[in-house]
Parts: structure tokens; C-alpha cells; sequence
């Protein structure tokens, strides 16, 4: 599953343009879907975080910061209504859950959108996937051959303050690699990229292991069989497609 799935988010970054905003509104949907289950407690608005999620990819694909910002702003009002007109109603629990998936999911995409719609965006997101998977990767094997000092035992007890440390300079390395043979990006623009990156995924990955702490939970879903959901493959992207973004504004 996670080779043909490798070959259509490379397709969808490659296409650019409605493939990829139509492929990333389907994986923000599953997403949603994947943490309101999570919390149906809750008893989330799932129509307005439907409504919602694709106002803000149509935002980011046809308009830009300011427009998803404006989006964003409109959905509060929206989940409340909805909320209260939903059978059972909700209350706070209802609406906080479903702003949060905006804010976190939804927000994430939109600005993976407006990355790839940059010039070289289809680099650009490559070098955040890449990045963002290449330390995952470097922090769980150095995790497993040198890992002694716990991370965050009460979030994520696996993973340790060493994995950490090569998790960052795997991420930075690859990003700064990627960036060397194209003359735009540059190997010092690479290589603040990389460290951006590397401190992002991180923060994105402990993020979604304490909402999974919080609910009770080892996986959100089973859409990549035993690799977990949707959110467990794409909980770093989230931060990284964001911190991507706006330092790549920065730098240029």
C-alpha cells in the first residue's frame, strides 16, 4: 500500500494545478473523517468540517493567503451554526473539535496548496516531503541503534532526545542535497529549509501521538493497514507544509 500510495503523491505533486488540489481535498476529507472518529464523543459538525475543508483548498487553489484567512474566519460562524442544529447539538466539545480540524488540517493543506502553486512549487514540495519523511526515517533507526534519553515518555515513549538530534540532521541534509542541483534553491536556502523542516515534523508528530494519547488510541485509521490512518502517515506534513511555506517567503 505505501509504494503505490508513494507513486500517486509524487504524480500529484508533479501535475500540480486541479490533480492536486482535488488529490489533497480527498486526503483532507479522510483526515477529518479519520479525527472526528477520534473524538466522536465530541459529537463534531462533520458536515461543516466538510464544507469547510473544501472552502479553504478552494480558497488556497484559486485565491491566496488572504482569501483562505478570510474562509478560515467564515467557518467559525458556520460550525457554530451547524453545531446547534445538529441532532444531540454538541455544545463547546462539538465546536472546539471541529475548528480544530480546520485550524490543523485544514489550514495544513491549504498552505501545501499555495507552496506548490509558488514558482518551483513542485520542488519546493517535493523538498518538504522529502525532508520531512528522510528525518522521520534518520530519527527512528538512530532512535533504535543509539536511543537512550526518552523525548517525551507521556507523549510518545519511543522516541528519544538522540533519535531527535539525527532525525534533524537527516531531514536538514536531505533538503540541502535536493537544494544543490537547481541554482534557484542554493545550497544555503536548502539548508535553512532543512532546519525548518526538521523542527517542524517533530512538533507535528508528537502533536497528533497526544490527541491519539487522549483518545485512547494506537492508530487513527487503517487505511494504510498496519502503517495506521491517514493522519498517523501525514501528522509532521501538517506543521512542514506550513513552516515550508512561510520560511521559503522569507528566504526569497
Amino acid at each position: 500500500m505505501a509504494i503505490p500510495a508513494l507513486v500517486v503523491a509524487l504524480a500529484m505533486v508533479a501535475l500540480g494545478g486541479a490533480v492536486f488540489a482535488v488529490g489533497i481535498g480527498i486526503l483532507g476529507l479522510v483526515c477529518l473523517h479519520e479525527l472526528f472518529t477520534l473524538f466522536e464523543r465530541a459529537r463534531p459538525a462533520r458536515l461543516a468540517g466538510a464544507v469547510g475543508i473544501a472552502g479553504l483548498l478552494t480558497a488556497a487553489a484559486l485565491g491566496d493567503r488572504g482569501t483562505v484567512l478570510l474562509v478560515f474566519m467564515a467557518c467559525i460562524p458556520l460550525v457554530f451554526l451547524v453545531t446547534v442544529n445538529q441532532a444531540r447539538g454538541g455544545g463547546a466539545p462539538a465546536i472546539s473539535v471541529t475548528l480544530m480540524g480546520l485550524a490543523w488540517i485544514g489550514l495544513a493543506l491549504a498552505h501545501a496548496i499555495l507552496l506548490r502553486d509558488l514558482p518551483h512549487g513542485g520542488a519546493l514540495v517535493f523538498a518538504v516531503l522529502l525532508g520531512t519523511f528522510a528525518g522521520d526515517t534518520g530519527a527512528y533507526l538512530g532512535g533504535r541503534a543509539f536511543g537512550r534519553r526518552p523525548l517525551a515518555p507521556s507523549i510518545s515513549p519511543n522516541k528519544t532526545v538522540e533519535g531527535l538530534a539525527i532525525g534533524i540532521v537527516v531531514c536538514t541534509a536531505a533538503v540541502w542535497w535536493a537544494g544543490l542541483s537547481q541554482e534557484w534553491f542554493g545550497g544555503v536556502k536548502g539548508a535553512v529549509l532543512g532546519v525548518s523542516i526538521a523542527l517542524a515534523a517533530p512538533l507535528g508528530d508528537l502533536f497528533e501521538s497526544y490527541l491519539k494519547r487522549d483518545a485512547g488510541t494506537k492508530d487513527t485509521g487503517r487505511l494504510f493497514g498496519a502503517h495506521g490512518g491517514a493522519l498517523d502517515r501525514l501528522d509532521a506534513i501538517m506543521f512542514t507544509a506550513v513552516t515550508g511555506y512561510y520560511v521559503w517567503l522569507a528566504l526569497t
